[in-house]
């Protein structure tokens, strides 16, 4: 299976979470974005501040590849004006995805009308600009329960506010990545967590992000029906090589 037309290469990482000078940090992402080019990936995650140059970059060569961003990195809590400053901005810039961490606290403490009101509102402006939307779950900081319940309510937003033929433009994904767990625990995608985000989020689609660590994996994930794969080791997982990454 060809599987580089699922995956999301992915370098979200500030230079003080690399360990890196600025200067360095940004040697790191231009070498994302021209090995994101180079092996035809579907598209390149960067953070909002580098969306120009990737633009940029991928012009020059006359690539396909489509930019991808995060909105409210990563914790979701920002108010709903932050979230569209944000989005507005990156889709300025030439961002063709907008990666939204949906603010799962607020879900989590039962602010449905926020959570709600962010969904529609985020996806409608992606919608609006001929975007693709996604909207982070944050599956290590849910029970299952949350996790159906929150997929659920994504899928309810979009077809009771959106066209049918939209619904492919927006996605619920897996997680930010970042989120810390205790003893170990897997932070991402899994198979249980993913089919039950396939089961309650359709007719939308699913990005498994976060604990894709193989060409196995991955086949797995594709064959479990998701869309899209968010992983910093694309080119690894394209090749046949098993990693140790936890995104």
């Amino acid at each position: 299976m060809n599987v580089k037309q699922y995956l999301d290469s992915t370098y979200l990482k500030t230079a003080s979470q690399a360990k890196l000078s600025e200067a360095e940090n940004n040697i790191v992402v231009k070498s994302a974005i021209e090995e994101a080019i180079l092996e035809s990936f579907k598209l390149i995650m960067i953070r909002p501040e580098h969306v120009s140059l990737a633009k940029e970059m991928i012009v020059k060569a006359n690539s396909a590849l489509l930019i991808g961003t995060v909105i409210d990195f990563p914790e979701g809590k920002a108010s709903l004006e932050t979230k569209i400053k944000e989005a507005n901005k990156a889709i300025e810039d030439g961002a063709d995805d907008l990666d939204f961490v949906c603010n799962y606290e607020a879900f989590k403490n039962g602010d449905l009308a926020l959570v709600k009101q962010e969904i529609f509102i985020g996806t409608q402006i992606g919608l609006a600009n001929n975007k693709t939307v996604k909207w982070i779950i944050e599956v290590a900081a849910l029970s299952d329960k949350e996790i159906i319940q929150l997929s659920a309510l994504i899928k309810n937003v979009v077809i009771s506010n959106f066209k049918e033929e939209e619904y492919t433009s927006v996605f619920v994904k897996s997680s930010t990545g970042f989120y810390e767990t205790q003893n170990d625990m897997p932070n991402g995608a899994t198979v249980p967590t993913i089919i039950m985000m396939l089961e309650n989020a359709s007719p939308l689609s699913v990005k498994a992000a976060g604990g894709v660590r193989s060409y196995e994996d991955a086949v797995e994930m594709i064959r479990l029906g998701v869309k899209r794969i968010g992983t910093s080791v694309a080119k690894a997982i394209a090749n046949g090589e098993n990693t140790t990454n936890q995104y």
